[in-house]
């Protein structure tokens, strides 16, 4: 079992802890807010950065993100410094991926989701339960996708995008870099870059 810290101590975090299994022991999260870092009622420890080198052996899993700083998480994981090497790649044990799919590193991959032929996981990337990713689609860096999201074939997610749970997208579409779709969208066209869409058929805020 490989060791593991994961950052920081958020509800990404959390649900990342059913996707262990038996590959990573838990040493801990890494946070950087005072009042998280000690030992938290479910038993976890969590710690400052420092103890990023402190536990030199380690992998680190880094799932920052939500709705509202989605955008910048590519600078937040840049700012941990931490070599690709480091990087964990955490998929839970009920998680179906097909030996033709290409999943990148950091990336944190939850109960139930199916990622088929020739799909391209990029590297910093988190797929929360039930989500179906079809054959030839790219996910992008450092994007974040909600539970029960079904993206359709030969579809292009750009990076830094965020798409909210229920999620429906269309096939042979191009979604643009730092979109955020609203849960229970049905995309069915392609969108341009900072994009923000809700609704059915999707529609700009």
């Amino acid at each position: 079992m490989e060791k593991l810290l994961i950052f920081p101590f958020n509800g990404n975090g959390l649900e990342a802890l059913d996707c262990l299994g038996k590959n990573f022991e838990l040493i801990g999260f890494i946070d950087d807010t005072k009042e998280k870092q000690e030992k938290n009622k479910l038993g976890f420890e969590v710690f400052s950065r420092a103890f990023i080198k402190k536990f030199h052996e380690a992998k680190i899993l880094a799932v920052p993100g939500s709705p509202t700083s989605y955008h910048i998480r590519k600078r937040i994981i840049l700012e941990l410094k931490i070599p690709k090497k480091r990087f964990a790649q955490v998929i839970h044990p009920s998680a179906k991926i097909s030996p033709f799919a290409k999943i990148g590193n950091n990336v944190l991959i939850m109960a139930g989701v199916v990622i088929t032929s020739n799909a391209v996981i990029g590297n910093n990337v988190c797929i929360l339960p039930n989500t179906v990713i079809h054959h030839d689609t790219e996910i992008g860096d450092y994007t974040l996708i909600g539970s029960n999201v079904t993206i359709a074939g030969n579809t292009k997610i750009g990076k830094n995008c965020y798409i909210g749970s229920g999620t429906s997208i269309i096939n042979n579409i191009e979604i643009g870099d730092k979109t955020l779709i609203g849960m229970g969208t049905n995309v069915i066209k392609s969108l341009p870059k900072n994009s923000k869409v809700v609704g059915n058929p999707a529609r700009q805020l």
